[in-house]
């Protein structure tokens, strides 16, 4: 008998060549339960990754002036989904490169009755968004100068009293990540360590937020 041919599809890919076996999961947290239907080909299919509910978990309050949230790199939505029950008046992108991922998320956010949240690709984000507070569990599997890009690209449409909230494995970069941030002049706060993971805060240092980044 062949040797069976590994799986090529990667969560970051546009069209997930694995074959469908959708499965549901809950996101449990202390305001919000949720149903997610999830498949192969996107990011943590079988379970809520460890380092998004640390983010939800320990992430920032809510604060009145978050009209705009974004959650990039959202898969099939817990993080954009969460901020969306939290937040009934804002307004949430779940912005996510994989098809049947956003194909996910839309359905997801539909059935938990969440009509704040827009899922788009990244082509599809308007050019003069500006976004108040922006989420991720960021894809740090596409390789440091693409993810480097990445974060550039969305960091510079945070809007004057805006910041990003990132978690990132420790093992999978999460220090330099902090120390390159701060190399491109962004304002970095450590907001917690656990599990593993780092919890990053970040804001333009004009901002009066970079003394106290929430």
């Amino acid at each position: 008998m062949a040797p069976s041919t590994p799986d090529p599809t990667h969560y970051f890919d546009a069209e997930p060549s694995a074959d469908s076996a959708e499965q549901t999961v809950e996101l449990v947290l202390p305001d919000v339960q949720l149903e997610l239907t999830t498949d192969r080909g996107t990011f943590s299919a079988d379970r809520i990754d460890a380092g998004t509910k640390l983010l939800l978990l320990d992430g920032p309050p809510h604060t009145p002036a978050d009209d705009v949230l974004v959650d990039l790199g959202a898969g099939y939505g817990p993080i954009a989904l969460a901020l969306a029950a939290r937040n009934p008046g804002a307004e949430v992108w779940a912005v996510e490169i994989n098809k049947r991922a956003r194909a996910l998320c839309a359905r997801n956010a539909t059935a938990n009755g969440l009509a704040n949240v827009r899922v788009v690709s990244p082509d599809e984000v308007p050019a003069d968004l500006v976004v108040d507070r922006l989420w991720s569990n960021p894809p740090i599997r596409i390789g440091k100068a693409a993810l480097h890009d990445l974060l550039s690209l969305w960091l510079e449409r945070l809007g004057p009293t805006g910041s990003a909230h990132l978690v990132v494995q420790k093992h999978l970069g999460a220090d330099s990540l902090h120390r390159w941030l701060e190399s491109e002049g962004w304002a970095v706060k450590r907001r917690g360590s656990r599990k593993s993971f780092r919890l990053l805060d970040v804001a333009s240092p004009e901002s009066e937020l970079s003394r106290n980044i929430p």
